[in-house]
């Protein structure tokens, strides 16, 4: 099952969907140019339901305190969904929806629907996070890695935002509850955007893509050589203890984001 791919194309724009392996998108290319970087553990993954770090693995809902497996010790990071198998639930040339049933450790019950949707220029990810039982807090978000560089001797990417602050990060990686003046990179930070994310990556004289959403939290992480991440989310890490979104049985949690390129 980890190797089911869907492709989908539009234009000469292409995406595979890895609905085996966590529901991720495992490439984006343009032109024939791959945009993500390649291997089990990269692409673009969701990240549900929980996004980031979530500290010492442990959340409270009401009088209950849940622990997570601390799979990024010693927190638990990332949600589960992406060590997950989702389903196919319609698929199209240019669009996919996938569903994903919340299992342990997640304690509560709930299913997952993720779109995949398509166009000559742009990619669209819509998530959502429903529960027919128990209400629970939830977050959602995507992790791509977007490859720094895009080969053929040309320059590597070039990341512009302007948020409106930057979390501050404690020793251990999670956000210390101050809000500061955003700082210069390499990082692995959170940034609020309030009026929705909204960052540009440039390689130049080839591709500008923007990644937009309506949520107010962004996570840049470009501490690696090979790549850089921008990752629009509905919380900060930790953020089912200082965040918490409600999903209930009238109220789903559902997140968008947009990817828009244009050839330079």
């Amino acid at each position: 099952m980890r190797t089911e791919h869907i492709t989908l194309t539009a234009g000469d724009a292409e995406v595979d969907v890895l609905p085996g392996n966590g529901g991720r998108v495992g490439g984006l290319r343009v032109g024939g140019t791959e945009l993500l970087r390649q291997g089990e553990r990269f692409g673009c993954f969701p990240m549900v339901p929980w996004c980031g770090r979530i500290r010492d693995g442990r959340f409270r809902d009401g009088a209950e305190v849940r622990q997570m497996p601390l799979n990024a010790p010693p927190h638990a990071i990332h949600g589960t969904a992406r060590d997950g198998v989702w389903k196919v639930a319609r698929h199209t040339d240019a669009e996919t929806v996938l569903t994903y049933d919340l299992t342990e450790p997640w304690p509560y019950p709930g299913r997952v629907t993720q779109l995949v949707a398509l166009t000559p220029d742009s990619l669209t990810l819509t998530m959502s996070v429903e529960t027919y039982d128990a209400s629970f807090p939830a977050q959602i978000g995507w992790h791509p890695w977007f490859n720094r560089n895009l080969g053929d001797g040309g320059e590597d990417v070039r990341l512009d935002f302007s948020p409106d602050w930057q979390e501050e990060r404690g020793d251990d990686h999670l956000p210390t509850g101050n809000r500061i003046e955003p700082r210069p990179g390499p990082w692995d930070d959170c940034f609020g955007m309030p009026g929705g994310v909204d960052v540009t990556l440039t390689w130049p004289e080839r591709l500008e893509l923007k990644v937009t959403s309506r949520e107010e939290w962004v996570v840049v992480y470009d501490e690696q050589e090979a790549a850089v991440c921008v990752e629009p989310q509905t919380g900060p890490p930790n953020g089912l203890n200082t965040h918490p979104r409600l999903v209930t049985p009238l109220e789903p949690l559902e997140a968008t984001t947009v990817w828009r390129w244009t050839r330079l």
